[in-house]
């Protein structure tokens, strides 16, 4: 009897995290009932996009990271609209208000999304747009410009994934571990999520409510899935050759990096100067990984210098 009382108990030990998951509510219309912005149906699921700054400006589209979702550039859309951009922005499938649909999260997947929308927004194949990726951003917007070079007038990378990367220990641990570490995740990921934004909110950000943007994400179901195949996939590659085709094609692109980033420590610097030699490098000092709410006026005043300089 003992015995049978374990099992049921090892069991639903092992069940609990994917209990849980069913317990959360889905990405739908009644989930999105107060959001802002609008949506647009592509081949993989619902994207929620927005558009900020001037109407007849030149597009920047904007790519967040690996947890977050568009809300995390919010304290650059006014800078970014002072020097006359139209800023697009859209949550990464798994992200915001995005779906969450099933599949490896890898290059084709993000490249996927951005092409399709970029085409349901009627924005022509033969109009230049600039593009702004942070974090695993970085990665999806250097494989975009490096498939499209002739569609990419300038490229922003922001803390840009794709060169070294040191992921936290629980998540390096997952990605490894095959179905345990998807265990692993399922039960753990969302406290280490929750504590990271608790940290940030704690210092200087132009984004107090960290923590709530994040605890929403972590109400809905395919979220963490949605983390792990990103870890898995887009951010176990290492862009060299993307980054060599960019300075073969003369893609200008701009680098922004925080001194003090544990996550993708300024010290790929080299590598992307390796690389290419012409891409424009800055360091921020005293900035971490959370450079975009953090430092949101040395971002600004990096992008106009560059944009009066080249």
């Amino acid at each position: 009897m003992i015995g049978y009382v374990f099992l049921l108990l090892l069991a639903l030990l092992i069940a609990a995290p994917w209990l849980i998951e069913r317990t959360r509510r889905p990405m739908d219309a009644a989930a999105r009932r107060d959001a802002p912005g609008e949506f647009v149906t592509l081949s993989r699921g619902v994207t929620h996009y927005q558009w900020h700054g001037h109407v007849d400006g030149p597009v920047i589209v904007m790519v967040h990271g690996l947890s977050s979702a568009s809300w995390v550039f919010s304290g650059l859309f006014h800078g970014l609209g002072l020097m006359g951009f139209r800023i697009l922005t859209y949550d990464l499938y798994g992200r915001g208000y995005s779906d969450r649909p099933a599949g490896i999260q890898d290059r084709d997947f993000f490249l996927g999304q951005l092409e399709e929308l970029l085409a349901a927004l009627g924005i022509p194949e033969d109009r230049e747009i600039c593009l702004f990726g942070y974090s695993m951003g970085g990665s999806i917007s250097t494989c975009f410009a490096a498939k499209h070079p002739e569609r990419v007038d300038r490229l922003f990378l922001l803390a840009p994934a794709g060169m070294d990367y040191t992921p936290h220990p629980l998540l390096k641990q997952a990605r490894i571990s095959g179905r345990f570490g998807t265990w692993l995740w399922m039960c753990f990921g969302g406290l280490l999520l929750k504590r990271g934004a608790r940290a940030d909110a704690d210092g200087a950000t132009v984004i107090p409510d960290l923590p709530d943007r994040i605890a929403a994400d972590l109400r809905t179901r395919g979220y963490l899935r949605s983390i792990l195949s990103s870890e898995r996939h887009m951010l176990c590659e290492e862009l060299e050759a993307e980054h060599r085709e960019l300075s073969r094609m003369y893609v200008a692109v701009v680098s922004i990096w925080g001194a003090e980033d544990d996550v993708i420590p300024a010290s790929a610097i080299g590598k992307l100067t390796v690389w290419n030699r012409d891409a424009w490098k800055l360091e921020v000092p005293g900035a971490g990984h959370g450079i975009g709410y953090t430092h949101p006026q040395e971002i600004i005043a990096a992008v106009q210098e560059n944009l009066r300089e080249v």
